[in-house]
């Protein structure tokens, strides 16, 4: 446990040397729901809890992208990592800190980005106020339907999928989370896309089409922003279900260093340049 900005932190850190890098999760998600991204990549990687997720401590102050980045920053800093992956809400985390300090990471991926600048006002707004109530019922049942239904509809059926949102139910049944699910969905990570302008690093921003609670718009917006991105965006079926081994190859490919020169060409061909 790290003793982090507002209370302690969480943290599984595995495999060593170089380089270190700390892979963030999505807002009701674990430790557990990010390993599977750094199965393929080298040295040292180091896995957090938000506040109120697994065993890190949930402090009253309110749930904002910057009480998360600042949370993201401890983790990092504290394993000196240099590279950093974050899924959803973990992403909205490294936005919100790379306006903060730009130069803090080599390398980034951002893996199904929601939010940028400007708040959601959709459909899916509701279905996490709807969760939120679940959680606060503790009614586990409820919450693995929910997970479920949020899947593609391909894949709904399995029993892959249905034992993971049997166990996150599990997890989440009448934690702070709710709080967040309230309250995040209204905030957004960054006051001005065009901070991220400022970003040396090569990102690697991963989308997929037909999601609503991450919409493939925000991914192309977010590449667009970044000076330095390769743009993927990944057909239905979920970026750990239909697209599990494709998602490992990339983030892999990405967080090993690659070719640089291959990479840039790539980056420059998704701007257009």
């Amino acid at each position: 446990m790290l003793a982090g900005p507002t209370g302690g932190i969480e943290y599984l850190t595995i495999g060593q040397g170089t380089p270190s890098s700390v892979f963030a999760h999505g807002l009701g998600g674990s430790i557990t729901t990010t390993r599977p991204f750094a199965s393929g990549v080298p040295g040292t990687r180091t896995f957090l809890h938000f506040r109120g997720h697994g065993a890190s401590e949930a402090p009253e102050t309110a749930w904002t992208y910057p009480t998360l980045a600042a949370e993201l920053r401890a983790v990092a800093d504290h394993v000196a990592a240099r590279q950093c992956l974050g899924v959803s809400m973990g992403a909205g985390a490294m936005c919100a800190l790379l306006e903060q300090t730009p130069d803090r990471f080599d390398r980034l991926v951002f893996v199904i980005p929601a939010l940028l600048d400007r708040p959601r006002t959709d459909a899916a707004l509701q279905r996490l106020v709807d969760l939120a109530d679940l959680v606060d019922d503790r009614d586990v049942e409820g919450i693995a339907a929910h997970f479920v239904n949020e899947q593609p509809e391909e894949v709904r059926d399995t029993d892959l999928v249905r034992g993971w949102a049997a166990e996150q139910a599990r997890l989440l049944s009448g934690t702070p989370v709710s709080r967040a699910l309230r309250a995040l969905p209204r905030a957004v990570p960054l006051t001005d896309r065009a901070s991220l302008g400022r970003v040396a690093a090569p990102a690697l921003v991963i989308g997929q089409e037909d999601d609503a609670a991450h919409p493939a718009g925000i991914a192309r917006e977010l590449a667009e922003a970044l000076p330095d991105a390769r743009l993927e965006i990944l057909p239905p079926g979920g970026v750990l279900w239909s697209h599990r081994r494709r998602v490992r190859e990339l983030v892999s490919e990405f967080m090993t260093g690659g070719d640089a020169a291959a990479w840039k060409a790539s980056a420059s061909a998704a701007h257009g340049r």
